[in-house]
């Protein structure tokens, strides 16, 4: 990620600076997801399924962990989390981010800079001690005891098939606990095996045996394996870890299992296997940033019991190493996970409000937010001409009154 842009907490914006955001997510407990935009700013990447991930996590960490969602050192006792136990989360949480989207889009659409993309985390975090003893939960008080972070930052996103731009790997430590839920705590807690991460190393592996992969720190891990017997008529499957071996059931993970399925990939949610590793072509890893990756090297160590005594330097490691990068399965998903991507795209002109623009005739007509910005440029009170899609959708143009025919420069609409 670039250097942070904008903090806001509960539509305010922050008066000072925005901490990096993983300074953000070890200051604050709480469950959270990282999202951003695609298509040059104009779209959400599957943000229907990142609202339900957050929702959900927040569910499970307030039934399950709350000491992993509300603030330290605060009683956490069944009486105080009695009163909200009827909270409507799907509900709840939407609102929580979407007032302070529209708060933020509008100021970081005009820091967002050509090539680059906006990532977003909202983080949900509560604090008990503002909760008033036997008052009734309302609305107020749901607002006062719950507060939303919403980090802003730019992203470049890494063009994909690019073979110096693969993955490496290395298998370093233990899976998480509630490994259902996307929480805060984890960024404090996986900061330990950061001193047996190889200088090549560009993401680190999870295991509890340090045989079956289960995922990385900050992704889902899929193999293409060769199965060991034929009996479908297929010589490869699509293996990753079931989300019951205790993996974070990952927004991209889920729509590349729906693709799969879709496409006719087999797929199996199964821990891919170290020891069959002679049987894996191609290999990538996944999340709502990086969407897919190729992998290209994996390492493990030779001697899993004695890991967690050793820095990386001490280790003796064993590498995998995969020759074509990336393989034309991967490639395949990739290309339909972008599909589904512009299928479900959420345009970030909804956290807009509507605004007058003047036409090329002169006349005043109120166009929808997604009309009023290309790439992030706004064209407010700006004479423009209309798009031959029949909407005011840019100002960066190729069209002109002298060559009518041609259409706005990165219009949505095509």
């Amino acid at each position: 990620m670039s250097d942070p842009v904008f903090l806001f907490v509960n539509g305010v914006a922050s008066p000072t600076s925005a901490p990096p955001v993983s300074t953000l997510l070890e200051s604050h407990p709480g469950a959270y997801t990282t999202f951003r935009t695609h298509n040059n700013g104009l779209e959400f990447l599957f943000w229907e399924r990142h609202l339900r991930r957050l929702s959900t996590s927040t569910n499970i960490l307030f039934n399950s962990c709350p000491n992993l969602l509300f603030r330290p050192g605060i009683n956490l006792t069944p009486v105080s989390l009695q009163q909200m136990k009827s909270l409507e989360w799907d509900s709840l949480i939407p609102s929580f981010v979407n007032n302070s989207m529209t708060k933020a889009i509008p100021a970081a659409l005009k820091q967002r800079k050509p090539g680059t993309e906006l990532a977003f985390t909202a983080l949900v975090s509560g604090n008990l001690e503002k909760l008033i003893p036997n008052e009734k939960i309302g609305e107020e008080e749901i607002h006062r005891v719950f507060s939303l972070h919403l980090h802003v930052s730019l992203y470049t996103p890494p063009v994909f098939g690019v073979r110096t731009d693969g993955a490496h790997l290395a298998l370093v430590g233990h899976g998480r606990d509630t490994a259902n839920a996307k929480y805060s705590d984890w960024v404090r807690m996986r900061k330990p095996l950061e001193k047996l991460r190889p200088p090549s190393a560009t993401e680190l592996l999870l295991s509890n045996d340090g045989d079956h992969i289960l995922e990385g720190c900050l992704t889902n891990f899929f193999v293409i394996c060769r199965k060991d017997s034929i009996k479908d008529g297929y010589s490869l499957e699509l293996q990753t870890a079931p989300i019951s071996d205790g993996v974070l059931p990952g927004v991209v993970r889920e729509v590349i299992i729906e693709v799969c399925l879709g496409i006719g990939i087999p797929i199996r949610e199964v821990a891919p296997s170290w020891s069959k590793h002679h049987l894996w072509e191609e290999a990538f890893i996944t999340n709502s940033l990086r969407v897919l990756q190729h992998v290209e090297t994996i390492r493990v160590p030779g001697s899993w019991n004695s890991l967690s005594s050793k820095t990386w330097k001490d280790v003796m490691w064993k590498e995998k190493l995969f020759q074509e990068c990336p393989g034309s399965i991967t490639a395949v998903i990739q290309e339909e996970v972008m599909k589904r991507a512009k299928v479900e795209g959420h345009p970030v002109a909804s956290f807009i409000k509507p605004q007058l623009v003047t036409d090329y005739n002169g006349k005043m007509t109120t166009s929808s937010s997604r009309s009023s910005f290309n790439g992030g440029t706004r064209m407010r009170n700006k004479k423009v001409i209309r798009c031959d899609c029949g909407d005011v959708c840019g100002v960066s143009v190729s069209r002109t009154p002298d060559n009518p025919g041609r259409k706005f420069w990165g219009c949505p609409n095509y």
